[in-house]
């Protein structure tokens, strides 16, 4: 009779082992991306990037950034504002010709197949989105962007 319950103890924890693991390896799974559409500008001394980025229901991303180097010139606030309103009409124009990037998300970092350097991240306890700008052998740039319904619109 004792063998009984030995058995039945160790179907218990045999099953529970299972569950535990099921749970890990659900964990790990590939998180769905955030869909929606967002739009950011980023300026200091040396740059002006504006981005823009749609990621849509099916996972393809689209995100384009037209910059201007400006640590060569120092502009003046009127060239500045000048030169940030291009930027936005190039994006603008080109926003239909843009195609989506192949990425891998991983709950957090969107990357490039196989590739070890973020292209954007995602904070989902924030809800925040941040582009990350590579130029170079310069230093990155983290471009903070927010959600829009629709681009060129107020950010909500």
């Amino acid at each position: 009779m004792e063998a009984i319950p030995r058995r039945l103890v160790a179907l218990v924890l045999a099953l529970g082992m299972m569950i535990v693991i099921g749970v890990v390896i659900s964990a790990c799974a590939d998180a769905s991306a955030p869909t929606g559409r967002w739009e950011g500008l980023y300026e200091d001394s040396g740059v002006i990037i504006v981005a823009r980025l749609e990621i849509a229901a099916n996972g393809k991303v689209r995100v384009s950034a037209p910059n201007a180097i400006t640590s060569e010139h120092p502009l003046s606030p009127a060239e500045r504002i000048g030169l940030v309103q291009q930027l936005h009409a190039r994006l603008a124009a080109s926003w239909s010709s843009v195609e989506p990037l192949p990425l891998e998300f991983d709950g957090h970092a969107f990357r490039k197949p196989g590739g070890i350097a973020p292209q954007l991240e995602w904070d989902a306890g924030r809800k925040r989105m941040t582009m990350i700008y590579y130029s170079g052998n310069r230093s990155s740039v983290r471009v903070p962007l927010s959600s829009v319904g629709e681009f060129g619109a107020p950010s909500s």
